[in-house]
C-alpha cells in the first residue's frame, strides 16, 4: 500500500483521522506581491502547459515555477523537494512518491523537517487527490515526531495546476479547507502557503 492507494474511509479506519470537509481555513490570508519573473514565466508557460494538458506539463511548466517562487520568498530558509521518495512507514502504507515536500529547515540534501506537503491531483481530478494528500500528511507529522521537530501542524496541497485547494492536519483532525483557489489568484496562493509557513 502507498499514499495514492488510501480512501478517506481507509484513513479514518487506520490512523483515526477525523475528516472535516467543511473548515475555513486561510480565507485571511493576504496576496503575495509576485515576482516579475514569476508573471513572466506563468504567461509564458500557462498555455504552453495546457495545451500539452499532461500532468507532467502541469508541473514543470505551472507548479514548480510557484513553488520555485515561494521557495525564493524566505531566502534559503525553507528547502523544497520534488518528486522524492518518502518511504516514512512502509508497513502501514505511509510510503510514495511526493510530488513536492517543503521542509522548514536551508538543508537541500535531504528532508528533515516536513511541514507542506503536495499532491498533483491526477486525471485533473482534486477530490481524488485529497486521501493521497492526507496519507502524506500522517506520514510528514510521523516523520517529525520520530525526528524530535515539534512541528503543531503539517499542511497539505492538491493542485491541478489550474486549481488548488489545501488542508491542515492538526492532532487527528485533518481539515479540508472548503475554498478553491484559481491560477489567477496565484498572489493569494502564495499569500496562503506564507501563511502555512508561519510556524517556521
Amino acid at each position: 500500500m502507498a499514499f495514492s492507494d488510501f480512501s478517506l474511509a481507509d484513513l479514518k479506519d487506520q490512523f483515526h483521522v477525523a475528516i472535516r470537509e467543511d473548515a475555513t481555513l486561510f480565507a485571511d490570508s493576504k496576496p503575495a506581491a509576485i515576482s516579475e519573473l514569476l508573471s513572466t514565466l506563468l504567461e509564458d508557460n500557462i498555455p504552453l502547459a495546457l495545451a500539452i494538458d499532461t500532468e507532467k506539463a502541469r508541473s514543470e511548466f505551472i507548479i514548480a515555477p510557484i513553488m520555485a517562487e515561494y521557495r525564493r520568498m524566505w531566502k534559503g530558509k525553507i528547502s523544497l523537494f520534488s518528486g522524492v521518495e518518502f518511504p516514512v512507514d512502509p508497513q502501514k502504507g505511509l510510503s510514495g512518491t511526493c510530488d513536492f515536500i517543503v521542509s522548514r529547515s536551508p538543508e537541500q540534501f535531504y528532508i528533515s523537517a516536513p511541514v507542506i506537503v503536495l499532491v498533483e491531483a491526477k486525471n485533473n481530478r482534486i477530490k481524488e487527490g485529497i486521501p493521497q494528500c492526507v496519507a502524506a500528511m500522517i506520514a510528514a507529522r510521523l516523520f517529525n515526531e520520530k525526528q524530535g521537530n515539534a512541528v503543531s501542524s503539517v499542511y497539505g496541497v492538491v493542485t491541478t495546476g489550474s486549481l488548488w485547494r489545501f488542508l491542515q492536519l492538526t492532532g487527528n483532525e485533518a481539515m479540508i479547507d472548503r475554498a478553491e483557489y484559481y491560477l489567477q489568484d496565484v498572489g493569494k496562493i502564495l499569500g496562503i502557503l506564507n501563511g502555512m509557513n508561519g510556524i517556521v
